[in-house]
């Protein structure tokens, strides 16, 4: 029996051209390069600039990721922006992004998950998708993350970045099996107990204001470890798969001891773990995208590649996706 599957045939990304290395930023905070390369494995992070916003970022990546695709922005249906960091209260800057990319069909909204925004919008679309009220699907994470920073707070300040990464999805039947391609299936999970570990200090209801990031770090730490070891091998057991069977894995860019501990746990080799965090930061929503993107820009990523996606963020909410790379052969 076949089953309605999304296909990732497409991705793009966008980093503001302002780069800020540890060094400058030792400059203006009490920290070194080395410490922040030793507890994060940071050593720069792209800013925007002044008047550039999140819909900005979303869009160069959204058209980056149209043109991989060779899928025109007329025959998108739905666009979902992952953001912590949107243009506007309201409305969604997902509207602002249809808009942008001159799209006028279908639904268009934000999805807020922090760190793993970019992981439950792909499940969102995906669920679209396999319903049938769309075929075309650009889900976007997209931050400028540097604005909710204290940037006299030097255990916040040095771990943030900015950025957008972009993927199109298309509606394709599949046999049902794990060797089709396309989203197999993601597992999405969130804890409102853990609220207080990593949050921001404001908001419209509470204070009126933006406010600031505020993070516990050895807590965000050592539930990190936990749940997303506990949901990558949720996604593999639904799957019937192991952690050999993955070909790449594509986690959220917040720590590279964090990203080090589940390769171990999967006894997955580095060269098979797609790590940007050194140029990048963490860019909250836009950081799986952000290493996707590159690893399919420079050919280690492929169509047929089986990827494992992995995101935590606050809420805590946490999860992960599995993805079989590109068109079939048959398509």
């Amino acid at each position: 029996m076949s089953v309605r599957r999304s296909l990732l045939v497409g991705c793009g990304s966008y980093l503001p051209e302002r780069v800020l290395s540890n060094a400058e930023l030792a400059e203006k905070v009490d920290t070194s390069h080395e410490w922040i390369v030793q507890r994060t494995g940071i050593h720069q992070r792209h800013v925007a600039a002044e008047g550039e916003l999140t819909s900005d970022l979303a869009i160069n990546a959204s058209n980056k990721a149209l043109a991989a695709a060779g899928i025109a922005a007329r025959d998108v249906d739905l666009i979902v922006v992952a953001t912590t960091t949107p243009d506007d209260t309201f409305p969604a800057t997902a509207t602002k992004v249809q808009a942008g990319l001159g799209v006028t069909n279908g639904a268009a909204f934000d999805v807020q998950a922090v760190c793993a925004g970019f992981v439950y919008a792909l499940a969102v679309a995906d669920n679209f998708i396999k319903a049938g009220q769309c075929d075309t699907a650009l889900v976007i994470g997209a931050e400028t993350f540097t604005r909710i920073l204290d940037w006299e707070d030097r255990t916040t300040c040095v771990l943030f970045g900015d950025g957008a990464g972009a993927v199109v999805l298309k509606a394709h039947e599949g046999s049902g099996g794990v060797d089709d391609h396309g989203i197999l299936s993601t597992h999405l999970h969130s804890d409102g107990r853990e609220r207080d570990i990593l949050y921001v200090d404001g908001g419209p209801s509470s204070t009126g204001t933006t406010g600031h990031v505020r993070m516990e770090g050895k807590e965000v730490f050592k539930h990190a470890v936990s749940k997303l070891g506990g949901v990558i091998e949720e996604a593999l057991e639904a799957n019937g798969l192991n952690a050999a069977d993955v070909d790449w894995l594509v986690p959220h860019q917040a720590n590279r001891r964090i990203i080090d501990a589940m390769a171990k746990r999967m006894k997955l080799s580095s060269d098979k773990v797609v790590c940007c965090i050194e140029r990048h930061a963490n860019t909250s929503a836009a950081s799986v995208p952000l290493a996707l993107t590159e690893a399919v820009g420079d050919g280690r990523v492929k169509s047929g590649d089986l990827v494992l996606f992995e995101a935590i963020g606050g809420g805590l909410a946490w999860g992960a996706g599995l993805v079989r790379m590109g068109y079939p052969p048959s398509a």
